[in-house]
């Protein structure tokens, strides 16, 4: 039951002793606070990192041609190596392939035009699957299918940007703009959580492309996804692609500059397990600095028994229970905890609010520093849970004072 003469005398006892009061529960309040920023500083880390990942899939690999340094079957390095249409096709059935493309750049003329508007932005040449590697959303129409591909059509899906800037409000699709001079048929406007660089481009079938362009067979690099698999896995992927192209191209298989390959799989699964170990680590660093706290809060109650061991003894020799003893002790402790993990917790949560819109999207590696609530209300309610065991070995202490030993106490 609630009991205003108990409560009193707590704040009565508090008030007496203010600096005491105010040490341990600063301990308590500062252990909360740096476990609030710890975990709200990694999970912006975390958040700036994975912002990395979010323009391209994260089960993606990427393969550039580079330049022999090996000799190999009496062919000498320093060989660029020029990927082809066909090792698209040698590449179309890599184990756990799920979307594949090449990729052609056309850098000559980068001019989009549209009646009187003009603008420069890149021209990717593709195939309809590229629009899975990129994560690409469609706003308006569609994207490349394999009937623009294999028809050789002139269709072109441009993003958000292009859009706004060529068309000024009109509907983009069916129009007709010049890329690089020539008539192109808008099919899709696309909008790209890459950021402002995946943003200013505009995209043409691949095979489009090669003809209009007189590329030949020719592209610059190739990407696929793969399936949901471990990075041993991935990494045997990587060695078959390796494999296969390294047949094609005559280089050895252990030429690492023959070919580079990113595989986006392997280093988005190294980074969850990075910022999983890093968690636990502010986990550690905080708990223990929430300890530190409440062994203050502990000793202190050791130090309130003692001082008032005489008042005690009286207490029980005029008819107070252990129970009555022990629940004084007790309330004092959780009081004190509860409060400053209180104060600490908004503390935390208001330090980071303040800083969040400084820490915005356009910030690398560090993005919205923020703290999961949930996660916040069940570190301070496991504070009070301690807080309370932490009083129960004073308060212990102090049901146990016999009478007539605590009023001969000094």
């Amino acid at each position: 039951m609630f009991n205003p003469d108990k409560w009193h005398e707590i704040f009565a006892t508090m008030s007496a002793n203010k600096l005491r009061t105010f040490l341990t529960g600063f301990s308590v309040a500062w252990g909360i606070f740096m476990l609030i920023i710890l975990l709200g500083s990694g999970n912006g880390l975390e958040n700036g990192v994975k912002a990395e990942f979010k323009g391209d899939a994260e089960n993606s690999i990427w393969i550039n041609p580079g330049v022999t340094s090996l000799a190999y079957k009496g062919l000498k390095p320093g060989r660029p190596i020029q990927f082809t249409n066909e090792d698209y096709d040698d590449l179309s059935s890599t184990k756990n392939m799920e979307h594949i493309s090449s990729r052609l750049y056309i850098w000559e003329n980068t001019t989009i035009s549209y009646k009187s508007e003009y603008a420069t932005y890149d021209i990717f040449a593709c195939h309809p699957d590229y629009g899975y590697l990129e994560k690409v959303e469609i706003l308006k129409g569609r994207f490349l299918n394999f009937i623009d591909f294999k028809q050789y059509r002139k269709s072109v899906v441009v993003s958000e940007v292009v859009e706004r800037a060529l068309f000024k409000g009109e509907d983009p699709l069916d129009k007709y703009i010049k890329v690089s001079g020539i008539p192109f048929k808008v099919v899709g406007v696309f909008t790209d959580e890459g950021g402002d660089r995946d943003m200013t481009r505009v995209y043409i079938p691949v095979s489009t492309a090669q003809r209009v362009f007189n590329r030949g067979n020719k592209v610059n690099n190739i990407s696929m996804t793969i399936s949901d698999i471990s990075i041993d896995e991935s990494d045997n992927t990587v060695e078959q692609i390796r494999k296969t192209l390294s047949q094609r191209h005559k280089f050895d298989p252990e030429d690492q500059r023959a070919v580079f390959i990113w595989n986006a799989l392997e280093n988005y699964k190294k980074f969850l397990n990075l910022f999983a170990n890093i968690r636990l680590f502010i986990w550690i660093i905080g708990i223990g600095t929430l300890i530190a706290g409440i062994v203050g809060v502990s000793n202190i109650m050791i130090v309130v028994v003692k001082e008032r061991t005489k008042e005690i003894g009286i207490r029980k020799a005029v008819g107070a229970t252990p129970w009555s003893i022990t629940s004084l002790i007790l309330q004092e402790s959780i009081l004190v905890t509860a409060f400053a993990g209180y104060v600490g917790l908004v503390a935390g949560v208001g330090l980071l609010e303040l800083v969040r819109p400084y820490f915005t999207e356009a910030q690398n590696y560090f993005q919205n520093p923020e703290v999961d609530l949930k996660v916040a209300i069940s570190a301070t309610l496991i504070l009070i849970v301690s807080g309370a065991i932490a009083g129960f070995i004073p308060a212990r202490k102090a049901a146990a004072i016999k009478p007539i030993e605590a009023l001969h106490d000094e």
